[in-house]
């Protein structure tokens, strides 16, 4: 009877061992989906290609809307600074309130965010083709400006409804941070490719602008004012055909990405998703995120910067035509700046880990300012204008990377010195996007009216030398001063590399 107790319990031992092994291996696998391979590739991918909508309208707003809506729908100078300015700060004002919107999203059987990307992604195709349409018809002047300030406003709160959940649905993917850093690199990536994709579509419909507005300019001595208002008319009507062109593409692909975002992400519910989380009102939780030292510098040094670089590349179209003389060679020039950053992306990563964020950040900056210089001084010679575009393409990807590199271990400081609030990361990276907007609605609102009062005419050959001055200072030296001072903000940044790993390290952050 002892011997069949004893061999009771050796099996009962084993079944128990046996059980353990199954749990262990069990666990073992779930660590491994939350870990390294927590998200799968499918699923990175799906992700990273529901950015390319935005960056690709970013870039075609960017490059050719001032272009468009001054030559081609020839407003006034003024007209197309309040409509640029107004839209941008509108924008830039929204970003924080969907944030906080966002944050206090219920789950649906579709997850909490996907919900506001279903929705917005039509509207957002519909507003944006309704940016590049010239209504028809005696319509004045004062209507035309209303209907394109309200159809870009109307597309800036569309995408930030877009975007700012789509930033947030890196919480939402599953895995650790680790899996969640990954995803983000994959997104980085197909949003280079993105603008990559964005520069060649609006660099052939500016090429044919250029071309077009050559061939008038040519004939302009030779005819009639009759005949040269004619043909001049018939370039802008071929050129806005260019344009509503490239409005159908990117809308096309708006769609399909977006499509692909939906179908390839799966929500996951967040560790730091629970009912006993304290959710402060909205102003105290912007007061509180304004207050944190590190936020605050951060902010001020990506503020400037973003502003010296979108004044610079708001210009670049104009310099190009009007200072440098290679309107014809734009495409080109375009493409090597946005070719080299795309390039520079992983080279950057790859020096941040040695060195450091900070010192990455002044490195990469300071690439900027002698080829800004270079090219200013000698802006007609085509070989030295590409290489110096090389050279800006590499100091653009420092601002595309290091700020949003950074921006994490701001969340974790904050996270670490207010345990209680944990669910604050959508309002830290919608009031990112805020400042970056608020610095892109500055610098086409500043440029825009530089231009109009030294007298820039839509539709003119040749402008005259105040013009082209004013061109030269907005293309290189204001960026330079504004880039120096965010170089300052940055140099008071407070967090370094060790005490980032240690508040990864602590258990409150996890």
């Amino acid at each position: 009877m002892s011997c069949l107790k004893d061999f009771t319990s050796r099996v009962q031992t084993l079944k128990n061992q046996l059980l353990k092994q199954a749990e262990d291996r069990e666990s073992c696998s779930t660590g491994q989906q939350r870990g390294s391979g927590g998200i799968p590739l499918a699923r990175k991918m799906c992700y990273a290609v529901g950015g390319v909508p935005y960056q690709m309208t970013t870039v075609a707003l960017g490059v050719s809307l001032q272009i468009f809506l001054l030559d081609v729908v020839q407003m006034e100078a003024s007209y197309v600074s309040m409509i640029l300015f107004v839209s941008r700060a509108w924008d830039a004002v929204t970003d924080p309130l969907i944030g906080y919107l966002v944050g206090r999203s219920n789950w649906t059987p579709i997850g909490k965010l996907t919900p506001w990307l279903v929705l917005s992604s039509p509207f957002g195709v519909l507003s944006y083709l309704l940016l590049w349409f010239v209504p028809g018809g005696s319509m004045s002047p004062a209507v035309r400006v209303l209907w394109f300030l309200t159809a870009a406003c109307l597309f800036e709160t569309i995408m930030s409804c877009y975007n700012v959940p789509y930033i947030s649905l890196n919480m939402f993917l599953g895995g650790d941070h680790r899996d969640r850093d990954s995803a983000t690199a994959y997104r980085m990536t197909v949003e280079m490719v993105a603008m990559l994709l964005a520069s060649v579509i609006q660099g052939q419909v500016v090429a044919v602008y250029n071309t077009e507005k050559q061939e008038a300019c040519q004939h302009m001595d030779q005819e009639t004012p009759q005949s040269t208002s004619s043909m001049q008319n018939a370039s802008l009507q071929g050129t806005q055909k260019a344009f509503l062109t490239s409005a159908l593409v990117m809308g096309a692909l708006f769609f399909l990405c977006s499509l692909v975002l939906f179908l390839g992400v799966t929500e996951q519910r967040a560790a730091l998703c629970s009912d006993d989380r304290v959710r402060p009102p909205y102003l105290t939780s912007l007061k509180m995120l304004m207050c944190h030292i590190p936020y605050q510098r951060l902010l001020l040094g990506f503020v400037f910067s973003a502003l010296a670089f979108q004044m610079s590349l708001g210009n670049f179209a104009l310099f190009c035509s009007h200072a440098a003389g290679l309107g014809a060679h734009f495409q080109h020039l375009l493409l090597a700046l946005l070719l080299s950053a795309s390039v520079a992306v992983p080279l950057w990563q790859t020096v941040l880990l040695r060195i450091g964020k900070k010192v990455t950040v002044f490195i990469g900056l300071s690439l900027f300012i002698p080829a800004s210089i270079i090219v200013a001084c000698v802006p007609s010679n085509l070989p030295v204008f590409m290489i110096m575009c090389i050279l800006m393409g590499f100091s653009i990807a420092t601002i595309f990377l290091l700020p949003w590199s950074m921006l994490p271990d701001v969340v974790d400081d904050f996270a670490a010195r207010h345990p209680s609030y944990k669910d604050l990361e959508p309002l830290f990276f919608s009031c990112y996007a805020f400042c970056s907007k608020l610095a892109g609605g500055l610098s086409v609102g500043i440029s825009t009216m530089t231009l109009h009062f030294v007298g820039y005419r839509a539709s003119t050959c040749i402008h005259g030398d105040g013009v082209v001055t004013a061109l030269v200072v907005l293309f290189s030296p204001v960026p330079i001063a504004l880039l120096l001072m965010g170089m300052v903000f940055f140099r008071s940044y407070p967090i370094n590399e060790r005490q980032s790993l240690q508040l990864q390290e602590q258990p409150t952050t996890v």
